[in-house]
């Protein structure tokens, strides 16, 4: 609903701005069928496919099969894409898992493994020819992610620190007058357990929407220029069409730091969970 009234609200102003400014050619962009395409599969059904989901799973079936290949054809040489490969995954241990877990890294590595590749992927699906748009750019898939990573905190510290033990430190803090409690708990109970999945969702969410939104009209309004205004107006096509460009450069590097810091935040939630305070 927030993502509705936030594309509505965006269109509503670029047509306005359009209007003030006298054309009469370029009317807005359709935001909102930007992010909630009509379904074209299995219409009305709760399976029904839209540019969105189909976008997903293009994403999620290319990773699948980049690792899959790479696993069967695995060499103690590696080839070229093998090395890649290993690149990414190297980082993700040595970068993330070892810098903030340290000697428990190698237990929830695959989590994090999972988390950056995953984000990576939907990120980047917004820069890709005939995809065109991020599938992170609608709340679904960061909010499965930030779920993902929710559970994973909590379950590493229940496994670590033991049920009881693992609530009570991260509500209680030692050391603190008892009467503090009944203001520290709730704000505890807020932080760790609400605010975290929401401010991963929201991040990520932001940042990918944006960046969208930026590309559309760029390139938008790139199409217009050149096709449809009049006199020497084209040649502010070319103006618009660069800075097409160099957004598309900056969102391929938001759609790989986006990931890193989703993961990191991850790993630093792991840790809180883990340690004894």
């Amino acid at each position: 609903m927030g993502d509705q009234l936030f594309t509505a609200a965006a269109q509503r102003a670029l047509v306005a701005l359009s209007s003030s400014s006298g054309g009469d050619g370029y009317q807005g962009i359709d935001f909102e069928h930007e992010f909630f395409p009509e379904p074209f599969l299995f219409v009305g059904t709760p399976f029904e496919v839209n540019r969105l989901v189909l976008v997903r799973i293009v994403a999620a079936v290319a990773i699948a099969l980049i690792f899959v290949v790479a696993a069967r054809r695995a060499k103690l040489v590696p080839s070229r894409g093998q090395s890649m490969i290993e690149l990414v995954l190297e980082f993700v241990r040595k970068g993330i898992a070892e810098e903030i877990l340290g000697a428990k890294a190698r237990k929830y590595t695959p989590v994090l493994t999972v988390i950056f590749i995953g984000v990576f992927a939907m990120n980047i699906t917004g820069i890709i020819p005939g995809l065109n748009i991020a599938a992170s750019s609608v709340v679904a898939v960061p909010l499965v992610f930030a779920l993902f990573a929710y559970v994973a905190f909590i379950a590493a510290g229940i496994k670590e620190r033991g049920g009881l033990t693992f609530f009570r430190e991260q509500l209680f803090m030692p050391g603190i007058p008892w009467p503090i409690y009944f203001i520290l708990a709730p704000i505890e109970l807020l932080s760790t357990f609400v605010i975290r999945p929401v401010t991963l969702t929201m991040r990520l969410l932001a940042n990918m929407m944006v960046g969208h939104l930026i590309l559309v009209l760029a390139f938008t309004g790139t199409h217009y220029l050149f096709f449809e205004a009049a006199g020497a107006v084209k040649a502010a096509g070319t103006l618009t069409f660069g800075i097409g460009i160099v957004f598309l450069l900056f969102e391929t590097f938001v759609a790989a730091l986006q990931a890193y810091i989703f993961t990191l935040l991850t790993s630093v939630y792991i840790n809180l969970s883990v340690e004894h305070h």
